[in-house]
């Protein structure tokens, strides 16, 4: 007579069990997972009740073919990609203290920084060899800190949020970014006086870039309350759009200073204050005695004037020979 074993969660929520609950989630079949897993699907029903039985839920629901997880199921996958990314990032502190190199470093860039200056670093950062891949992503506004905090990203360019206080990070100022309020010179407020109000403004549409955070609503900047708004996924499509016409609102002087002495854009005064953002870039705070070898070239670069300049201005990339 074959006695039954109870398996307690530890025994059944193994990286290659939560491995496994994905490749499910993300095919949609049980047998379609069973395939890329090399398993029958027999035994990948087996191990799927085995969790089941030892958390006491259905993580799936199968009244229809499609596997389709459970609320108890889908919270389980989003724990279970984060306790994955743990062990992944467990795995890299253990070989960056051998090698004193991340295994990977992200860095996070906002959409107000300077992409030449980023690519231009990233050449020089190639150079030296190191055995470390590089990662950058594209983020805005709150999204860009929120992805540091998160453990996402190593590095974080074109900070606007306020982290100078938050436990655990280290924050050094960027520099200020200037910001006009730019259209483009067939928009019917080219050829308004001078200073508009925001009377006026209200009655146009306003482009704008979404906030690239995951959580919560994110932040606006600049924008007025009833106005139809454009959102953009990127300071470049925000330009495209001013310069379309399809809109008007604030663009980096950097940014937008060709295009106005091309005659492209129209730059108009307004009535409210000046916009001008102070930019930081920040890094997370180890508990070693030093930094990774990556995040110390970074920093390094960073830490001189005319590479933090470069960062802000969107007409080229770093000064030579510096």
């Amino acid at each position: 007579m074959n006695k039954e074993i109870n398996y307690s969660a530890r025994d059944v929520l193994t990286p290659d069990s939560l491995a496994l609950l994905q490749r499910i989630a993300e095919s949609g079949s049980f047998a379609a997972a069973a395939r890329a897993s090399g398993m029958v699907p027999s035994a990948l029903t087996y191990r799927v009740r085995q969790i089941e039985d030892a958390l006491d839920v259905l993580l799936f629901d199968r009244s229809s073919r499609q596997a389709r997880l459970t609320e108890a199921g889908q919270e389980l996958i989003r724990e279970g990609t984060r306790l994955l990314d743990e062990i992944d990032a467990v795995a890299n502190r253990v070989r960056r203290v051998a090698t004193g190199w991340e295994p990977q470093f992200t860095i996070a860039v906002d959409s107000i920084i300077n992409r030449t200056t980023v690519m231009e670093l990233c050449e020089a950062f190639f150079t030296l060899q190191p055995p470390t891949r590089l990662r950058l992503r594209d983020e805005t506004l709150s999204g860009t800190l929120d992805t540091l905090t998160s453990g996402q990203a190593d590095l974080a360019l074109g900070v606007v949020a306020e982290a100078a206080t938050m436990a655990g990070l280290q924050v050094q100022p960027l520099g200020t970014q200037r910001f006009v309020y730019a259209i483009a010179p067939h928009h019917p407020l080219a050829r308004e006086s001078e200073p508009l109000s925001d009377h006026l403004i209200r009655q146009h549409r306003a482009v704008a870039v979404a906030d690239s955070v995951q959580r919560g609503g994110g932040i606006t900047i600049g924008l007025l309350g009833g106005q139809d708004v454009f959102t953009v996924p990127s300071m470049p499509a925000k330009l495209e759009a001013h310069l379309r016409g399809l809109g008007g609102g604030f663009l980096p002087e950097g940014l937008a200073q060709p295009y106005i002495d091309t005659g492209r854009l129209v730059a108009k005064r307004v009535e409210r204050a000046e916009r001008q953002i102070h930019v930081s870039y920040a890094w997370r705070k180890t508990s070693g005695k030093s930094h990774g070898r990556a995040l110390q070239w970074w920093l390094e670069q960073l830490e001189r004037p005319a590479t933090r300049g470069a960062m802000l201005c969107a007409r080229s990339g770093l000064p030579k020979n510096t």
